[in-house]
C-alpha cells in the first residue's frame, strides 16, 4: 500500500454481519494490540455507528465493516493494484480445548 498511497504500508479489511459484531472485532483488536505490541490507535473513526469502523495505527490501517456497507464500498476493487497478503491461521486456543475435551 505504501507505494501506491503513501500513508500507510498495509490495510486490513475485515466484515461482520451485525454492529454488535463490528463493534467486538474492533475492541479485540484494540485489546491484542495494546496487550500483545503496547500500541493504541493514533485515530479511530465510526465506532458511533459501527456500520465502518476504523482504526489507525500508522503503518497498519484496520477497516471493520458491516458486511453490507463493505460490499456497497468495495475496498478491494478500490485498492485492487494493491498486492494482497494471505492471513495466516493460528489455532484458537479455546477451541481446540473444547476439541480435546470433546473427544476425551
Amino acid at each position: 500500500m505504501g507505494d501506491i498511497i503513501g500513508i500507510t504500508d498495509m490495510f486490513v479489511i475485515a466484515s461482520a454481519p451485525s454492529t454488535r459484531q463490528v463493534r467486538s472485532i474492533i475492541d479485540e483488536v484494540e485489546k491484542r494490540l495494546s496487550d500483545d505490541a503496547g500500541s493504541s490507535p493514533r485515530a479511530t473513526e465510526g465506532l458511533d455507528d459501527a456500520t465502518w469502523a476504523l482504526l489507525d495505527y500508522g503503518d497498519v490501517i484496520v477497516h471493520v465493516f458491516l458486511q453490507e456497507t463493505r460490499d456497497l464500498y468495495g475496498l478491494e476493487r478500490l485498492w485492487s493494484d494493491a498486492p494482497r497478503i494471505t492471513p495466516v491461521q493460528t489455532p484458537n486456543p479455546v477451541l481446540a480445548s473444547l476439541t480435546r475435551n470433546s473427544s476425551e
